[in-house]
């Protein structure tokens, strides 16, 4: 049986997880991180994508998180996210759309576009598609 660690997955609006897993991968702001038991303390800022958790007896959920934090201490990891969404509350066609409306007011350039909201909006929904499709794959 492999090492476990105690993991939390909150947002601004509430708890998504709390439990024990084996294994946590995380978009950082270096890149990828993947977490086991007895890793190095650590502070990072996420990017938006998937936060994939195995947990005891290799079940694997998957979250969305729009950015945030990850905190490693020697027993426990917290990942403090801005907003994150179990599989159930995410909205593949409204993703889709959001992608499509980012991409197309970056084409159009209009004068009065706020270029760095627009490329965020478009990041997140790309992250979020990216998210969907990783949740199908595990299937």
């Amino acid at each position: 049986m492999a090492m476990t660690f105690h993991c939390d997955v909150v947002s601004a609006e509430q708890e998504i997880f709390s439990g024990l897993v084996e294994l946590l991968v995380a978009n950082g702001s270096e890149g990828e991180l993947g977490l086991t038991y007895g890793h190095s303390p650590l502070l990072t800022r996420l990017k938006p994508g998937p936060i994939r958790l195995k947990l005891q007896k290799g079940e694997e959920q998957i979250f969305y998180v729009s950015g945030g934090f990850l905190e490693v201490q020697p027993h426990v990891v917290t990942v403090l996210a801005d907003t994150a969404l179990r599989e159930g509350d995410m909205d593949e066609a409204a993703a889709e759309k959001a992608k499509e409306l980012a991409e197309q007011a970056i084409k159009e350039n209009a004068g009065d576009l706020d270029y760095q909201q627009v490329a965020m909006r478009l990041a997140e929904a790309e992250a979020q598609l990216r998210t969907i499709r990783a949740i199908r794959g595990q299937r």
